[in-house]
């Protein structure tokens, strides 16, 4: 189990506040890590109060996802707090019809934190695997498909898993994993129009292999996976978590 310890860690999230955001940031306290959530504003005290039940340290720090120029601002707020970032889990994400938005938060903004974590990570004393940090993306199925009325999402989430790829080219050798986690449907607030479209929602279920929807705790083991040594060599991956659906 030493292997999948996040003991001794610090990990910065975005979109933790609920659905799979908040399940992936409880498990990595859960493993052992340290949490700084980044949030629109402190009101949301959930899930800094669940990690800290766990015997955890959580931080909020906040910041305006849509407005890059807060984005360009918050990592090294966050580096001279006194925090020293060993993940980054970009788990924030917006699904509107406002392209300059969706493409700002999606994609602008995780490739921003992950230019600037991956800098503040190279400066790091690689650990005794040779590893100096895991940055983890959100994807999502429509980074291999088009879906339908999102393009500026799909856009974007395609977006996501090219930089996952791009930056793990230049950073494994260097001891900083970049992998994506891409998720299928989740029962969560950002569907909801599509759960209580009948129709869609059954289509949906009926190509799903495992017969269900997921829910934020599936992706628990993943997220700590990918944090953790035990995949200290699995970088450039999109994992799919999404019960067989692009296997069919």
């Amino acid at each position: 189990m030493d292997l999948f310890s996040l003991i001794g860690t610090t990990a910065l999230v975005t979109g933790g506040t609920r659905g799979i955001g908040q399940a992936m940031a409880i498990a990595m306290a859960e493993a052992g890590a340290d949490i700084v959530l980044v949030q629109r504003d402190t009101s949301n005290q959930e899930t800094k109060s669940q990690i800290e039940n766990l015997g955890r340290t959580a931080t909020i720090y906040t910041a305006d996802l849509s407005s890059q120029a807060e984005v360009s601002q918050l990592v090294s707020g966050v580096l001279k707090g006194g925090h020293d970032i060993n993940i980054l889990l970009n788990c924030a994400g917006i699904q509107r019809r406002h392209p300059s938005h969706v493409l700002q938060v999606n994609l602008t903004t995780v490739f921003t934190l992950c230019r600037d974590v991956g800098a503040h990570m190279l400066t790091r004393t690689p650990d005794r695997a040779g590893q100096r940090g895991s940055i983890i993306n959100v994807a999502s199925l429509v980074s291999f498909q088009g879906g339908l009325t999102v393009p500026a999402y799909a856009a974007a989430k395609g977006g996501v898993a090219q930089l996952t790829k791009a930056l793990s080219n230049e950073w494994a050798a260097k001891g900083i994993n970049v992998n994506a986690i891409a998720p299928g449907y989740v029962a969560t607030d950002m569907n909801t129009a599509l759960i209580q479209d009948k129709e869609r929602a059954a289509s949906i279920l009926a190509r799903i292999p495992a017969g269900r929807w997921s829910n934020p705790d599936d992706f628990k083991g993943s997220v700590v996976y990918l944090a953790s040594r035990a995949s200290a060599y699995v970088s450039g991956e999109v994992l799919t978590v999404d019960g067989g659906w692009m296997g069919r």
